[in-house]
């Protein structure tokens, strides 16, 4: 007799994930040829050959794989169709953007959702950076298809893995982390969130990123463009992910005026909780994940990302405002009020009432806890603290 599981993966189809094959693909689907800037095609080769070699992906896991890059290649492609029809929409300005940083599991999502309320920032909403492009007949009138499309994909992930609620508020549209706009030029962390590419990441983090960040205000430009068609007009963008605290050099470069709010939590706390947010990804998609591995990665990662910022934070003093954790879960309208000082806004009292809202209307009581140990994760006090000393050293109280 058939397991269940036995009979799910033979109802997926087994796929190619080739470089020919993805972009024949995205071509065959949107009758569209023009990918844009050609920097992502070294990455996307890169991505694709860890894949297949490395990331021992079950069924599952290579037909998620194949379904999120072809769709990203979907995107590109209507991207480019966009502007073609619409070269105004590289007139657009970004101006001064605000970019929430810092390790994962610092509080961001839920400071960045609480800012977000205010409308005189354009934030990246979930269903917007994970499809920059609406189809090309959209009209910007009733509900978006975008956000069926991304209700559905929140609803698969939950319902594959619940744990993923404990974890990270999942909302399709509620403000999200513009990774999932730097994950189409190919150079991000993504893929290393959802399985083990060892030798992407390591491609990742020793090329320029320059080319995924000019793709970023590429993006920016396209979804602003949209936001206004929809009648939003606010005065400047508010980013978040904790993916730029790798590449907060090249960010500034890109976007010189931006204005950098850091979160800071000790990495004995922030650390394993990462590692289980991304061993929980991961096991979507495998069926044979180490804990310890995912633990000793992404230890890693954020410990060389963490220097890195730490080295431009001295070099550009005055572009960064440090928010601490445990001011935003007690009371987080005061870290509020320093990032507006800090940026040279007034908060309003219509932003200030949209905030509280927001906060009442989503408590961290109201979603399950989040359970995991050091140990499950191979990670230990004595580790951590070595390897963020100097960042717990300026960040925190007791190291």
């Amino acid at each position: 007799m058939s397991t269940k599981q036995e009979v799910t993966d033979i109802a997926i189809p087994d796929v190619d994930l080739s470089t020919a094959n993805l972009l024949a693909e995205a071509m065959e689907a949107t009758g569209l040829h023009d990918f844009g800037d050609e920097s992502f095609r070294e990455p996307f080769d890169v991505l694709l050959a860890s894949l297949n070699s490395e990331a021992n992906l079950n069924r599952g896991g290579r037909f998620g794989q194949y379904q999120r890059i072809l769709n990203i290649l979907i995107n590109r492609l209507r991207v480019e169709a966009w502007i073609e029809k619409h070269p105004e929409i590289l007139d657009e300005e970004i101006i001064s953007p605000v970019v929430i940083i810092g390790l994962q599991r610092t509080g961001s999502t839920f400071f960045h959702r609480i800012l977000a309320a205010d409308k005189r920032f354009y934030a990246p909403l979930w269903y917007e950076v994970r499809n920059p492009a609406p189809t090309l007949d959209w009209d910007f009138t009733g509900k978006d298809a975008r956000i069926t499309s991304a209700e559905e994909e929140v609803t698969a992930m939950l319902a594959a893995n619940p744990e993923l609620a404990a974890i990270h508020p999942m909302d399709p549209v509620a403000a999200d982390e513009d990774i999932l706009l730097l994950e189409h030029s190919f150079y991000s962390t993504v893929p290393d969130a959802f399985c083990n590419v060892p030798s992407y990441g390591q491609w990742n983090d020793e090329h320029d990123n320059t080319p995924a960040y000019q793709y970023l205000k590429h993006l920016l430009q396209f979804l602003q463009w949209q936001k206004k068609k929809r009648g939003q007009l606010a005065e400047r963008w508010l980013l978040k992910t904790p993916h730029h605290i790798h590449h907060i050099a090249t960010l500034l470069k890109v976007f010189p005026d931006a204005k950098i709010v850091q979160t800071h939590r000790d990495p004995l706390q922030t650390i394993p909780s990462a590692a289980s947010m991304n061993y929980n990804l991961w096991v979507l998609g495998s069926d044979d994940v180490d804990p310890k591995k995912v633990g000793e990665q992404w230890s890693a990662k954020y410990a060389r990302g963490t220097l890195h910022t730490l080295n431009v934070r001295d070099q550009n003093p005055h572009a960064f405002l440090d928010v601490w954790y445990k001011d935003t879960v007690v009371d987080p309208l005061s870290s509020v009020k320093k990032v507006y000082d800090f940026i040279g806004m007034t908060l309003t009292d219509t932003a200030r009432a949209a905030m509280e809202k927001h906060q009442e209307e989503n408590r961290r009581d109201s979603r399950p806890s989040h359970e995991y140990t050091l140990e499950q994760f191979g990670l230990s006090e004595v580790g951590l603290k070595q390897q963020f000393a100097e960042y717990r050293k300026r960040f925190v109280e007791d190291a």
